[in-house]
């Protein structure tokens, strides 16, 4: 008799349990969710996600599935699988007007989530996965997901992050960490940084020299540029074809588009060392700034092999020879294999910090000015550009740029990465070139978090906080409606230069990225810094449940204002 009243009593109790659970009042921080929605209505109640829930899928919405699946197990220990009825759908839905838009329905019976197109899914999955909550009860933790009814699209459409992995290389686990962070932010421009002065890091079959010499560097300075001695320890590394297809293909999965940058005519020295016939003076030696060349460097020179990848940062004169065919030539074959690999409608050239002082001494660019009518060197350069530009058309994909491109007139299709300021890109859009606005001001993530530098690790300068971040916009006040439709969004950009490790780049990456999706997500007249600083609360949780390294200035900022 006992034992029945003591079953009897648990099953009353676990029942009461499961009813509060059922009938469970949200409140507002049940919603704090990054970048904030366009319109969200809470409603009263829990979905309760169970063991074996079914998730169902319209046609061609398998890869979002199986996404879902991963994620809410990997969150709860739980299985789910994909059936024919589910009590969680994702639909397709022509109505939804915006590309990226969707709409999220949460029942206590059911989720619903609808897109325009299978991105707008995903973008309302990565909702679904912030308002998963966990809800213990007597002796076990639920997992739950408040009622809700949700319609949201982004304000901006190219919404990019960066990363140099030249100056300072990372492993194929991290960059796929990169991009799932940048999922979770619901960001979907990767733009990848892959050939610099200091390491070239994509396999070109053509060109093996790229990587086995241009690969790696036989010394990096110690400190702050211009050094305080050289390391002596040979750098590099790169990624294999196959291991960029992989990339690309997980980056696809997450609704992120990769566009590579492959630097040119500047930023070229690790190329010139693999093959020194692409400098205007193939032997003349490298310099490397303030006598800080590594000793190795010092005897390939003193073997007479005169050209090395740079141990040092900074901007140096050993440029792509323009007045030479075979720099046009090794360039197609380059740009030929990218294309290959990367699916992206566009391709970036950099363009940027080229100095033209070899090529005002050098007799075949002066040869070439004189042929081609131009005027000085920076038409020299617009030449260049607009030559390269016209070979990446015929392969049927564009050009994008730093916004010194503009220098002796921009090429006819080409877009702008406007990164001095806003200036380049508000004389692109009145031109009506496409822009991507990238300011040193808001969207360099290699600056300082804090004016208290001795506290941080080292930075390249600046100061950046999280609310300068937050507050950026990428469309200028002198563009009219006409010329505004040619500012396709914003990025932020992560240069490696003083960022060795993963750690450091999740610290630079962070909050700082949060910030930056919301500004390009969420329509400017909803934004307010103070209500992002309570939701960030929650995502915080998120930073540390992933296991991510980074900066606490925003959270003990808000500590030190409640004292």
């Amino acid at each position: 008799m006992k034992q029945i009243l003591v079953f009897l009593t648990a099953f009353f109790l676990l029942s009461a349990c499961a009813n509060e659970f059922k009938t469970h009042k949200n409140i507002e921080e049940d919603y704090a969710l990054v970048p904030k929605p366009d319109a969200l209505e809470m409603a009263e109640g829990l979905f309760e996600l169970e063991n074996g829930c079914k998730i169902s899928a319209s046609e061609g919405l398998h890869n979002e599935s199986s996404y879902l699946i991963e994620m809410l197990g990997a969150r709860t220990g739980l299985g789910f699988e994909e059936a024919s009825k589910g009590s969680i759908q994702l639909l397709i839905d022509p109505s939804i007007q915006a590309e990226e838009g969707y709409s999220m329905e949460v029942t206590p019976s059911s989720i619903l989530i609808r897109g325009q197109q299978a991105q707008g899914v995903f973008y309302g999955i990565q909702s679904l996965l912030q308002l998963l909550g966990e809800y213990p009860l007597e002796d076990a933790t639920v997992f739950g997901v408040p009622a809700v009814r949700i319609k949201d699209q982004p304000n901006y459409a190219y919404r990019g992050m960066h990363l140099d992995v030249c100056r300072h290389f990372f492993s194929v686990e991290f960059v796929k960490r990169y991009l799932d962070v940048m999922a979770m932010h619901k960001l979907n421009t990767f733009h990848w940084h892959l050939t610099e002065d200091q390491g070239w890091r994509i396999e070109i079959k053509k060109y093996p020299g790229l990587t086995e010499v241009g690969g790696y560097r036989n010394g990096t300075i110690v400190g702050h540029h211009p050094g305080e001695a050289n390391d002596n320890e040979k750098y590099g590394g790169f990624y294999t074809q196959d291991e960029i297809r992989d990339i690309v293909a997980y980056a696809k999965e997450r609704h992120i588009e990769v566009i590579p940058e492959i630097e040119m005519p500047g930023h070229s020295s690790a190329a010139i060392a693999a093959y020194p016939w692409l400098s205007s003076f193939p032997k003349e030696n490298t310099i490397i700034g303030n006598n800080m060349m590594s000793k190795s460097s010092r005897s390939i020179q003193d073997a007479g092999i005169n050209k090395v990848v740079q141990e040092t940062w900074g901007v140096f004169d050993d440029v792509y020879c323009a007045g030479q065919e075979t720099t046009f030539l090794f360039l197609e074959d380059v740009l030929t294999e990218v294309m290959d690999l990367f699916p992206s409608a566009l391709i970036h050239i950099g363009g940027d910090e080229c100095p033209k002082g070899n090529w005002e001494r050098s007799p075949a660019c002066q040869e070439r000015i004189k042929n081609e009518g131009l005027k000085d060197e920076h038409e020299l350069q617009s030449y260049f550009i607009k030559r390269i530009e016209k070979f990446v058309n015929s392969k049927g994909k564009n050009i994008i740029g730093w916004d010194e491109i503009l220098e002796g007139g921009l090429a006819p299709n080409a877009s702008v990465m406007s990164w001095r300021g806003t200036q380049g890109g508000i004389a692109a859009a009145e031109e009506e070139h496409k822009v991507v606005m990238s300011p040193t001001s808001h969207c360099y993530f290699d600056y300082y978090q804090s004016e208290d530098r001795d506290k941080e690790p080292l930075a390249i300068g600046g100061f950046l906080p999280v609310e300068k971040v937050y507050a950026f916009d990428p469309m200028p006040a002198e563009l009219d409606a006409e010329k505004a439709k040619y500012i396709l969004g914003g990025q932020a950009n992560l240069w490696t230069e003083y960022i060795a490790t993963e750690s450091h780049a999740e610290y630079m990456l962070l909050p700082r990225m949060t910030a930056l999706s919301e500004a390009l997500w969420t329509d400017t007249a909803i934004k307010d810094f103070e209500d992002f600083k309570v939701r960030l609360q929650d995502v915080r949780e998120d930073y540390d449940r992933l296991g991510y390294n980074y900066a606490k200035h925003v959270f003990e900022d808000e500590l030190n204002e409640e004292k």
